[in-house]
């Protein structure tokens, strides 16, 4: 349970409160269609500096704090960080507390089931690394207070002593035992996500029960060995570990005829299998359709079902614990893997630009194919290319793409990379046609028609 908020800090709540609704509010405002502008969410960031800054001026850094205004200020965070990468600042310190909090989520999940090897930590020590170089950047040149600064690198920090945690962990492993413990932790993975399948699945069961009979007859009385006949330390981790993939294994094998989990926790699992199709959607087509703004109604939906665990397991109405749990945690992490897997991913490219981005993709891909396969080509076939090129360089205003409010949206380096290897494809395209041929008949073409081009190079008259 969270502590009672101080007196004087209910005023900062107060007007954290109110940041986070005119934050809801601009999400909701810009769902038809609109635009986020820069200015607007810069507006909110120096909202929220004043409200950090008297914060810390009324706190102590060496005390830990968890009341009210600390997940007001999350939610705060977690929203402002969502809009930075949707107007395309990913690179700015703001942009990673949505990938901090991420991480975090899916590293505490990882230390309760015990579940990893060094593999599984080596992308987040990057991914730490990385992001620590923005933060110390940023610092370095001034661009964010340090107020901002020091927050961001405390739930940085917290990720950075999970990871050494976990890594500790593993370093208690015999090397005669690493092999056994990466092969048990891949094993689990399969049970798992095998669990979570509809339908039955024998086949793909059998040779994963197999090969955990191959791997306890390695034991001699209840341990395994090493070269010389000696007992490795650090049995208990896959020993229990072994024990685990057993009882997974007898779940599925109980429940494969329904392939359900029990009735009481089915609307948790719906909901789950639901949101984890709709990311895996947006995963395949974030290029064309994700804000990431949209991801903080994922991420309020999956923080309200992991809070309905009790020591780590969901309950039914009599506070018993049904069948069901692995299939239940198994969709909870994997939805959180894939949020992750989106902001990682953003670009830093502005909503506002991301049109033209797609559309420079789509003809930066259908040049890229026509190259590789080559036959023959002559100047009409190219010229639905170098139309669509010449109607969105018409688009620039001194060498920029202006934003509908005058602004210079983020992303311009991007959109002009794709603008100059789609240039250059077709300059190599048409060293490929006979001189001739080209140049007769290049004059009969005006781009500035009253045609347009659709996303992939064919034409359509307005």
């Amino acid at each position: 349970m969270s502590a009672p908020v101080p007196q004087e800090e209910l005023p900062i709540l107060e007007a954290l409160v109110n940041i986070r609704n005119r934050l809801t509010a601009l999400k909701k405002n810009s769902g038809g269609g609109e635009f986020i502008k820069a200015s607007d969410v810069n507006s909110l960031y120096q909202a929220v500096v004043k409200q950090v800054t008297k914060l810390n001026d009324v706190r102590d850094d060496n005390t830990a704090y968890n009341n009210r205004l600390d997940t007001t200020l999350a939610d705060v965070f977690s929203l402002l960080s969502l809009f930075y990468l949707t107007i395309g600042k990913t690179r700015d310190a703001p942009a990673t507390y949505s990938q901090i909090a991420s991480m975090r989520k899916i590293l505490n999940h990882m230390n309760e089931s015990a579940v990893y090897n060094e593999s599984d930590l080596a992308p987040f020590q990057k991914r730490i690394a990385d992001l620590r170089q923005i933060l110390r950047r940023d610092a370095a040149e001034g661009k964010h207070p340090e107020a901002i600064i020091k927050l961001l690198e405390r739930h940085l920090n917290k990720c950075g002593d999970i990871v050494h945690s976990l890594e500790d962990s593993l370093s208690v492993l015999s090397p005669e035992l690493i092999p056994i413990h990466e092969r048990l932790v891949t094993i689990r993975r399969k049970l798992v996500a095998l669990g979570a399948k509809e339908g039955s699945h024998k086949h793909e069961l059998k040779p994963l029960q197999e090969e955990l009979r191959k791997i306890d007859s390695k034991r001699v009385d209840g341990k395994f060995l090493g070269p010389g006949g000696d007992v490795p330390a650090s049995q208990a981790i896959c020993s229990s570990l072994l024990e685990e993939c057993f009882e997974i294994a007898q779940e599925i094998k109980a429940n494969d005829e329904s392939k359900r989990v029990a009735p009481a926790l089915k609307p948790i699992h719906d909901r789950l299998s639901e949101i984890r199709s709709e990311l895996e959607g947006l995963v395949l087509t974030h290029r064309w359709t994700l804000r990431e703004t949209d991801l903080w109604n994922y991420s309020l939906s999956l923080q309200e079902i992991d809070k309905m665990r009790v020591d780590g397991k969901f309950l039914d109405s009599e506070g018993n614990r049904p069948e069901g749990q692995y299939v239940l945690l198994y969709l909870l992490r994997r939805c959180y893997g894939l949020i992750y897997r989106l902001l990682s991913s953003s670009e830093p490219v502005a909503e506002e630009l991301t049109p033209i981005s797609n559309k420079l993709s789509t003809v930066k891909k259908c040049l890229n194919e026509v190259l590789k396969y080559g036959g023959p080509l002559n100047p009409r076939e190219l010229y639905p290319y170098q139309l669509a090129l010449h109607q969105i360089e018409s688009r620039r205003k001194d060498g920029k793409f202006i934003g509908e409010d005058g602004s210079i949206p983020e992303g311009q380096g991007v959109v002009m990379a794709h603008l100059n290897e789609c240039h250059e494809l077709i300059e190599m395209l048409k060293e490929t046609m006979d001189e001739g041929e080209f140049d007769d008949d290049e004059d009969e073409y005006d781009y500035d028609d009253e045609e347009t081009v659709s996303e992939d190079g064919g034409r359509r008259q307005e």
